[in-house]
């Protein structure tokens, strides 16, 4: 895991700005720096390492070995720059130094990720000639290229972005993977350049940047609460390219869009495998699935430790995990890291301390509290890049820092689980809504009354998730308005400063979500899975951390995908083949539990009871930095909030962190 960034431009640049935006991201890799510059497309490269190189790198005489520190380089006039920082995980020795380059110095990379299947992949290009110099997976993507050109895309099982220099052909390949789990930015400045990297802060470091706020984005999410369901960000004319995306450029010229963007292609379209057996078969091959899955996400030079919040995922990464450590007769202590809650409404301390006494692992905890959220709210905006949602981010934040505490490099978490096995119970609604379609009136009836033993839903609400699947957007939005919901018109919101036309961001895009199917699809490619793992990677790399998501082995994903719905969500019961499939590696109480939170805070708690001035002062000082983007009807619901009037939500949050975020930023509105 590490950070990349680079610059392309048709004029001459000073080599100073790379290293600038380099050391932005120094947290993502503070292992080893390196670069490589072209003062024109058809000169030499030039190597260059930095302050974090270590000294037996330069000596390492190896094609890609740096042979000048960067100082001597900052002024040098550069047409093209890649630079990396380096985390090492595999082969920690110097054959690691990136940028990496082929034998005959065609090909260049910045890499961040991991090629899970790597020593399967390096033993076939082995049978096509290909010899390799170093143990680490940077230098199969290198020959892969070589030898499949974008179609070894395909045979990757991992995660990764990474941008590759063909300086034969002067064209630059960025590609990123399947679900979007490392990120990859970019921009245009005003000059022409073409500049991209790991974080979007790092585009601050080059000339022309001017902070500015793209109010769509904006409006998505303060109203929605969604953000990185498209390729635009919250900065105006900065895009992300999209998971199972890449580009081909040509350095002499990168034609763009008015609003900045670069046409790419679409590489990997998720496809649900074909299946065809029973319940019982599919829960077999589940297991299987998903034990491989951990097995090769184990794949480490430094320890491995795991996220527990002892819900169903993160339980079977770690009991599982357990399982091949004994059989591989590891020798060292399996460690698992977890936030627990004063509020023993979100606490979950009974249920990981479960899995730690059916496992034996060593177990760390961490209760994060919200005089130090606020305290470290800048800090972690800025790591963010973006404003985010609620306050879980920041027990996600706490565990990451407790994991890097105790030297744990690499994390296993279990993100993707939830958006392809139906377990949020807003599939609840496409469940039944199909049922009613069918006519299957009762076994509609059954699965309401089944559900509301299993979870306490009354009869309306089994509704209300039915209505919010069925009925048009036309009427759902005002009975959105009236239930204290999200919908698109919220009067706290200045509609006119922010000129942009109100709509449901799904609706907007096409997305359906009408079926437990085509909701997975959403989650997994446009809403749900894109936020976390966006929030997964900068909380976890702002601890020099890699997490590492076994449930998104693309295999996995299809196999459940083609699964049909009952097997997933049937009863009131969710997640049902996985249960099945865990039968015997997870504690039973723990395969029975159908309650949700999930390394939650007690935001609720804060607001209403603990701290509720803390967060008037917090919205007062977030609408006075908004430059009048909210109404003072922003005060009336944080009351209604707090007075109990309304349903609680985390609109009152993003409106703070929202104003965070514009003075981290220095974020022009307008």
């Amino acid at each position: 895991m590490c950070g990349i960034s680079g610059f392309v431009s048709t004029h001459a640049i000073p080599a100073e700005f790379v290293v600038r935006m380099n050391d932005l991201v120094r947290h993502r890799g503070p292992d080893d720096e390196g670069f490589v510059l072209f003062p024109s497309p058809v000169s030499a490269p030039i190597v260059c390492g930095g302050i974090d190189t270590p000294h037996d790198g330069y000596a390492a005489a190896l094609a890609w070995s740096p042979d000048r520190p960067a100082d001597e380089c900052r002024k040098t006039p550069v047409t093209l720059a890649l630079g990396h920082r380096r985390l090492a995980i595999l082969d920690l020795s110097s054959a690691g130094h990136q940028p990496m380059c082929s034998s005959d110095r065609r090909y260049w990379i910045v890499y961040n990720g991991e090629i899970y299947n790597h020593i399967e992949l390096r033993a076939e290009l082995e049978t096509l000639g290909f010899r390799f110099q170093s143990h680490s997976d940077t230098e199969v993507v290198l020959a892969a290229y070589a030898a499949w050109g974008a179609e070894c895309l395909h045979r990757f099982n991992g995660m990764w972005a990474f941008a590759l220099y063909d300086a034969k052909k002067q064209a630059l390949f960025l590609a990123r993977d399947r679900f979007g789990i490392k990120p990859l930015y970019y921009w245009v400045a005003p000059d022409g350049s073409f500049c991209f990297a790991s974080e979007i802060k790092q585009f601050t470091a080059f000339p022309g940047w001017s902070a500015s706020m793209n109010p769509r984005a904006a409006y998505d999410y303060l109203v929605w609460g969604l953000i990185d369901h498209t390729h635009e960000t919250l900065f105006s004319r900065v895009h992300q390219l999209r998971p199972g995306h890449y580009m081909h450029l040509d350095v002499s010229g990168i034609a763009t869009d008015a609003e900045g963007r670069i046409a790419s292609t679409q590489w990997y379209e998720l496809q649900a495998a074909s299946f065809d057996g029973t319940f019982a078969g599919a829960a077999q091959m589940f297991r299987e699935r998903f034990t491989d899955a951990v097995r090769l996400h184990l794949r480490a030079d430094v320890p491995v430790g795991s996220c527990l919040s002892g819900g169903l995922d993160s339980s079977s990464i770690v009991c599982v995990m357990n399982r091949l450590l004994h059989e591989q007769g590891a020798t060292q202590m399996q460690m698992s890291f977890s936030a627990c809650a004063e509020d023993k409404r979100v606490d979950e301390s009974a249920w990981i301390d479960e899995v730690v006494r059916a496992t034996g692992v060593q177990a760390h905890y961490v209760c994060p509290a919200i005089d130090k959220l606020f305290h470290e709210l800048p800090v972690i905006t800025w790591h963010q890049d973006e404003p985010f949602s609620s306050t879980s981010i920041y027990a996600q934040w706490n565990v990451f820092r407790l994991a890097a505490s105790h030297d744990v490099k690499v994390m296993l978490d279990g993100q993707g689980a939830d958006e392809q096995l139906a377990g949020y119970h807003m599939y609840f609604g496409p469940r039944f809504a199909a049922l009613l379609r069918a006519g299957r009136l009762l076994h509609l009836w059954r699965e309401i009354q089944l559900t509301k033993r299993a979870h306490g839903y009354s009869e309306l609400r089994a509704m209300m998730y039915m209505a919010n699947v069925l009925l048009p957007d036309l009427i759902k939005q005002p009975l959105r308005a009236l239930a204290g919901r999200a919908w698109s018109k919220p009067s706290w919101l200045n509609m006119d400063a922010l000129d942009v036309q109100p709509s449901d961001p799904l609706t907007r895009s096409g997305i359906d979500m009408d079926s437990i199917n085509s909701m997975s699809r959403a989650q997994l490619t446009a809403t749900n899975l894109q936020m976390l793992l966006h929030w997964e990677d900068r909380d976890s790399m702002a601890h020099s951390v890699e997490s590492r998501v076994p449930f998104l082995d693309y295999r996995l994903v299809e196999f459940v995908l083609g699964l049909p719905d009952e097997f997933k969500l049937s009863g009131g019961m969710t997640k049902r083949v996985q249960r099945a499939g865990m039968s015997g590696i997870l504690p039973q109480r723990i395969r029975d539990r159908v309650d949700k939170i999930g390394f939650a805070t007690p935001e609720e708690t804060w607001l209403r009871e603990r701290v509720p001035d803390l967060f008037r002062q917090r919205m007062q000082h977030a609408v006075e930095a908004s430059d009048g983007l909210f109404s003072p009807a922003c005060f009336d619901v944080l009351e209604d909030i707090i007075d109990g009037k309304r349903p609680f939500s985390h609109m009152p949050w993003r409106v703070i962190n929202f104003g965070e975020w514009l003075e981290t930023f220095s974020v022009a509105t307008r």
